[in-house]
């Protein structure tokens, strides 16, 4: 089974509808991922067909759960899950955020290769970054810990705004240690087509 057969069927299998034109745009990002992981470790998933299920799959599988106008994807290392998300949601923007430089560069190629309008790169740590701009959704893959997590990207997040943390197993520590003003409005277990692991979505929110 070739890559874009491989997307077409994950996609399929999550219930989703995309343009072919869009899933060729995913094809070519797995390209550019190869092509830049040749020199620079920005994943270290290298077989591109189990970047299919790990990356983009595991990317889009929250994309139905999540609704936003503008999103932040913070520590966002190879453009997952933003770039996907860019992808089906045309209309928002997103901004991409990590501070690595290598890292940014290719964010901001793969962007420039993949013609997203949409997308802006943001070469910054977190905790240091000084924007005028908060987001309807702050998400992110990276952060191992959630009350870090919280505590650094929370104030880029719109008061009525979602944190968005994707993990493996459901976090039952974590969440024990969550700092007072956020709270956690809904967990979603993931089903990713082709991926064995288990995934979480967690949704957090300020307290009102």
């Amino acid at each position: 089974m070739s890559v874009a057969q491989q997307l077409e069927h994950g996609i399929s299998a999550l219930g989703m509808q995309i343009a072919p034109e869009i899933r060729q745009k995913f094809v070519d990002f797995l390209d550019l991922i190869e092509k830049w992981n040749r020199v620079h470790n920005l994943t270290a998933v290298r077989d591109k067909k189990a970047m299919v299920s790990s990356h983009v799959l595991d990317s889009l599988a929250i994309a139905p759960h999540l609704q936003a106008a503008t999103v932040l994807d913070v520590g966002s290392g190879a453009g997952l899950p933003g770039i996907p998300l860019a992808l089906v949601w045309p209309k928002a923007h997103v901004t991409l955020l990590d501070s690595n430089h290598k890292k940014a560069a290719f964010l901001r190629q793969a962007t420039i290769e993949l013609g997203l309008k949409n997308v802006a790169v943001v070469c910054e740590r977190v905790e240091a970054w000084k924007s005028t701009d908060q987001y309807d959704v702050v998400v992110s893959r990276a952060f191992s810990d959630l009350a870090e997590f919280l505590k650094l990207a929370g104030r880029h997040c719109t008061k009525q705004g979602t944190l968005a943390a994707m993990k493996g197993v459901y976090p039952h520590e974590e969440l024990t240690h969550l700092p007072d003003d956020f709270t956690l409005k809904n967990t979603v277990a993931l089903t990713i087509p082709g991926l064995q692991a288990k995934r979480h979505l967690l949704l957090l929110a300020r307290r009102t």
